[in-house]
């Protein structure tokens, strides 16, 4: 039996391999001499897709990619110009199934064995002459005739077939820093392990991971943080030496030490924070407990899809809760406070800490729509727990909640979930968990049903406030209106004749005539 999924790659490795002789018999026809690189490659080895492809070209190929690209009918973008690299991008034919592709292209640098020796990894350090694409143009082509034909000075091949990520020399890491960040990228992204030589690198030379440009940093975190289990390759970084390297803010809470409900120090408690929105979000394992603790939570279809929704180019809501969960606590050590009596607190660690997170994302050059999110829920991560103090919250609580965060409000109730377990840990009451997760079933489902007190219908407008009671634009009105919004969303005003007497009542109380 074939299964779907392969035949689909067999396709998209067969309409890959067509394109590229389109781009072969026109790179020779311009004299250009061109080689296969890296990553195409070594997925096509595997027999996985890839949307992107690498070639190196003889030449300047910022103008060989734009030439292409107006060969193939595609949009040619300028990817660094210092290094003279180009893309091209081509949409993919949606009736085929195809995904749009990337032509990534990069000048030579001496001979392919020199510019091969200058790459990252042996995986990565493959290269097959573009003029004999042909080998591989059938979706059935035998791998071994393709295998006889790269190049793979560093046996490559081999560290394929052992799931091994492992540097082409001792100075990789010194070359280009974001290297650190992608040799544990790529091992979460394929399984792989990272050889022992290699990680004892990466501890060497992890502190020139402060170096790596922001923008960088955040294309390789986000692709990270995509993964299911994120939160144990973001452990594998700080095993490392590379979390505290990238964000240097984070270094004061190892060892930070917390209330006795904790059940570890700050630093950790975060990390763990994510293991649990991972867990959460049903893409990693919780291994504190029992299948009881995630059948508590609230889970459908309509939140599946809210959390994979995407916020700006390469993060979606789940990254960015993730994100979140590392960075909740960030503030916890310049805000530690010891009463008298011993108790340890950290008051307003919320609002500091998402000061804090959003200086990190605007240093790593985060969208400002993801910086909004992350630190929305930085700053309301206890308001959850904190609507009310015995029961479920009142519909005024609720609507003041989602009137603060909006729809982030979702992505917070599940922040203060993870933060709840990872707070325990192995030491979860499970009464107390049912009660929270009890309380955020129960926002979503007053959130989420028809006449929501977060958005409750209008009943009167500025209009008639001046009209009616004579008074004078300005922010009075605007504090009126949402003094109004807030008694309807409490279910104490359904009707317009009703808010106009509530209005009628605060003005004569407050001696507003």
């Amino acid at each position: 039996m074939v299964n779907v999924s392969d035949q689909t790659t067999e396709l998209t490795i067969a309409s890959r391999c067509s394109l590229l002789l389109k781009v072969s018999h026109f790179l020779i026809e311009q004299g250009v001499s061109a080689y296969l690189v890296g990553g195409f490659l070594r997925d096509l080895l595997r027999g996985r897709e890839t949307a992107d492809v690498d070639i190196a070209v003889s030449g300047d190929a910022r103008e060989i990619a734009a030439k292409v690209a107006v060969h193939l009918g595609g949009r040619y973008v300028l990817l660094d110009d210092a290094n003279k690299v180009g893309r091209v991008v081509l949409a993919g034919a949606s009736t085929a199934g195809e995904p749009m592709c990337y032509l990534d292209f990069a000048s030579l640098r001496g001979t392919i064995a020199q510019d091969l020796a200058l790459r990252d990894f042996t995986i990565n350090a493959l290269a097959l002459d573009l003029s004999r694409v042909a080998t591989i143009a059938s979706a059935k082509a035998d791998r071994t005739v393709l295998r006889g034909e790269l190049i793979d000075p560093f046996d490559g091949q081999a560290d394929l077939r052992r799931r091994v990520i492992r540097a082409v020399n001792d100075a990789v890491f010194k070359a280009d820093p974001v290297r650190l960040l992608r040799a544990v990228r790529i091992a979460a992204e394929l399984g792989f392990s990272i050889a022992p030589e290699t990680e004892a690198l990466v501890r060497r030379d992890s502190q020139l991971a402060a170096t790596v440009p922001g923008e960088r940093v955040r294309e390789e975190l986000l692709r990270l943080l995509a993964l299911p289990r994120a939160g144990h390759y973001l452990i594998s970084l700080d095993r490392l030496g590379l979390v505290t390297a990238i964000i240097t803010e984070f270094a004061p809470a190892r060892g930070c030490p917390q209330p006795k409900e904790h059940f570890w120090d700050v630093y950790h408690h975060s990390l763990q924070a994510v293991v649990a929105a991972d867990y959460l979000l049903r893409q990693g394992e919780w291994v504190y407990g029992s299948d009881d603790i995630l059948s508590a939570v609230p889970w459908s279809d309509r939140l599946a899809e809210h959390f994979a929704r995407e916020v700006s180019n390469g993060s979606r809501r789940s990254s960015l809760l993730r994100l979140a969960a590392l960075l909740h606590d960030i503030a916890k050590p310049q805000t530690k406070t010891i009463e008298e009596s011993g108790q340890v607190r950290f008051l307003g660690h919320a609002q500091e800490g998402a000061a804090i997170a959003a200086r990190i994302l605007e240093r790593l050059r985060f969208t400002n729509r993801e910086i909004k999110l992350v630190e929305t829920m930085v700053k309301y991560h206890l308001r959850p727990v904190q609507m009310t103090s015995d029961g479920l919250p009142s519909r005024r609580a609720i609507y003041r909640y989602f009137r603060d965060a909006g729809e982030d409000g979702i992505d917070t109730l599940f922040l203060s979930l993870a933060d709840h377990l990872a707070t325990r840990g192995p030491n979860l009451d499970m009464a107390q968990w049912q009660g929270h997760t009890g309380l955020v079933a129960y926002v979503l489902e007053e959130h989420w049903r028809e006449g929501s007190p977060a958005a409750p219908m209008k009943l009167i407008d500025g209009h008639d406030l001046i009209n009616v009671f004579n008074l004078r634009p300005g922010p009075p009105i605007g504090a009126l209106l949402e003094a109004v919004r807030e008694a309807q969303a409490a279910g104490e005003l359904t009707t317009r004749e009703e808010a106009l007497a509530y209005i009628r009542r605060k003005l004569d109380s407050e001696g507003i005539h």
